[in-house]
């Protein structure tokens, strides 16, 4: 209800308008009233009415001097004048104090009603802008910690726009990087046979756990580090060592040898790392991810016989940038990331021209030889497969395999590759299967990210279901759709793969670790972990 107060020295006119608005009609009340302006400016203040009434000539304190108070205040409200005077000279003071209405006693009921009618409509414009305004808000200071990754992401990759690479728009908890320097180190995992086979939910699962790894090998020798997944099967692990600390050629091959015994160990998953050079400026960041993984790709200084483990021995990169701000050179970390975004977005013709300009790039540095271009479309071929996985689609049930090796052998040309690649982006897009997946997708990204985040604290389907802004029962059928698994279930599966880790690290007891991942009634965590693991707790810290 709006609230209205009435500020008149006459008595008869502060009645006849209490008796003369269309209170139900308003949906308003009337909440209080005063005979001259002093006291209605303390009414005002202790009722905080949506509209005033006001008279100007009253004892004490005129109207207008009232109403320049409010002002001075800040007062939100809307403020009426009913007068007896209708001097040009009180207008023009009136509208200078951006009141709504001027009105000359004595005034008829429609012309009280109108007015009062659309003050009213005004306020619920305003009412229902601000609470948009406050949702917006709820929904970036929620969404708050997932830009920052993307950010990450973009600035590790190189896609960060020229607009935002400057030192005032770091987000306040990457501010370090600019008394820093940085070192990436890039992992690739192996698609042997395992990797093919898991499913939608399990390769979710192991991202996760790919994360946690690496994070906690790096925090113990390294303090300040980011680890961000980029396209497909490739992520990478940014080191932000002082000035003054020295990253010996040694350590950073024992970490590296770490990262694939643990995960190769605790995953089953086999990880090729390169590591990239020492950068002195964060915006050099996207050369060391390029180095890393020229690395992999050329295997290049193979660091120990025993390991896939490789350390960029090439001249360091320093790749032009265009006017722009962008990276002018060759740059396939880059490419391959903004290409999958752009597929998994659904945007055809943005990946169309994402295709086309890194294939000019090519068709610039000089001769391609058909082994690299067929190459190249094995790559990027990946790719695509990997954004429909990440959507529940598998790219088979769209093109037969044996024909698309085939294809890939008659690629001899640059423009060849291109109008192959923008010919099967084209049938993805347009596939019947494709479209609408794209914004569930997203809303069950920000649902296993927010997993991966809170899985220690009481979440529920219903809790998401408002922070998406998604009834529960139709999000429960998407995130079923998309991973193939309900939420409770990949949930606990989350809970699960996160006590294995904390107790085969033997720091925590079996009460600690259900208490850690969510869970203070001991035998349900423990009955949980046997369903899904096939043993207890206690027998894995045997």
């Amino acid at each position: 209800m709006w609230k209205i107060a009435i500020i008149d020295d006459d008595r008869q006119v502060l009645q006849g308008m209490k008796r003369a608005i269309p209170w139900d009609e308003l949906e308003a009340v009337w909440v209080g009233e005063a005979l001259n302006g002093r006291d209605g400016l303390q009414m005002i203040r202790d009722m905080q009415p949506d509209i005033v009434i006001s008279d100007i000539y009253m004892p004490v304190l005129n109207g207008l001097d009232m109403i320049e108070e409010l002002r001075k205040e800040e007062f939100p409200g809307k403020i009426i004048i009913l007068s007896g005077y209708s001097d040009f000279e009180y207008a023009r003071q009136a509208l200078r104090l951006n009141v709504s209405d001027y009105m000359s006693k004595p005034v008829s009921l429609p012309t009280l009603t109108t007015v009062l009618g659309k003050v009213v409509e005004e306020l619920a414009q305003e009412e229902e802008k601000r609470i948009k305004q406050d949702e917006m808000e709820q929904k970036l200071s929620l969404y708050e910690p997932f830009i920052e990754k993307e950010w990450v992401q973009s600035a590790v990759a190189g896609t960060l726009e020229a607009s935002f690479r400057s030192e005032e728009l770091l987000p306040p908890a990457y501010r370090f990087w600019l008394d820093s320097r940085h070192l990436v180190i890039g992992l690739d995992l192996v698609r042997d046979v395992r990797a093919s086979s898991l499913t939608l939910s399990d390769w979710n699962l192991f991202r996760f756990a790919v994360s946690n790894i690496v994070c906690e090998i790096t925090r113990e020798v390294y303090p300040s580090f980011e680890y961000t997944e980029l396209h497909g099967t490739r992520s990478a692990l940014v080191l932000h060592p002082a000035p003054d600390q020295e990253l010996q050629p040694d350590a950073l091959q024992e970490l590296g040898k770490k990262l694939i015994e643990n995960i190769g160990s605790f995953l089953k998953l086999v990880i090729r790392v390169g590591i990239g050079n020492l950068k002195d400026s964060w915006e050099d960041i996207p050369d060391s991810t390029e180095e890393a993984f020229r690395a992999i790709d050329l295997k290049e200084k193979r660091m120990d016989p025993a390991y896939d483990l490789y350390m960029y021995g090439g001249e360091a990169l320093k790749l032009e940038r265009d006017s722009s701000g962008s990276a002018a050179g060759i740059r396939p970390v880059k490419f391959y990331l903004e290409l999958a975004g752009a597929i998994k977005a659904s945007q055809e013709t943005q990946a169309q021209e994402i295709v086309s300009e890194y294939i000019a790039l090519l068709e610039r540095q000089g001769s391609i030889s058909p082994d690299y271009l067929q190459s190249l479309a094995g790559e990027l071929w990946g790719i695509f497969a990997y954004c429909l996985y990440e959507v529940g689609m598998m790219l088979d049930d769209i093109f037969a395999n044996d024909q698309i090796a085939k294809e890939m052998t008659g690629l001899t040309k640059p423009s060849q590759l291109a109008e192959w690649l923008n010919d099967k982006i084209s049938v993805i897009c347009s596939s019947r299967q494709w479209k609408g997946n794209s914004k569930h997708r997203q809303a069950v990204d920000f649902m296993l990210q927010y997993v991966h985040e809170h899985y220690a604290e009481d979440i529920t389907l219903g809790d998401l279901a408002d922070k998406v802004y998604i009834s529960r029962n139709h999000l429960s059928i998407i995130f079923k759709n998309v991973t193939g698994e309900t939420f409770n279930t990949y949930l606990t599966r989350v809970r699960v793969e996160k006590a294995r880790e904390l107790l085969l690290d033997r720091k925590m007891l079996v009460y600690e670790v259900a208490e850690k991942v969510g869970y203070k009634n001991v035998p349900y965590f423990s009955t949980l972990f046997k369903k899904f693991t096939g043993m207890n707790p206690t027998e894995l810290v045997k």
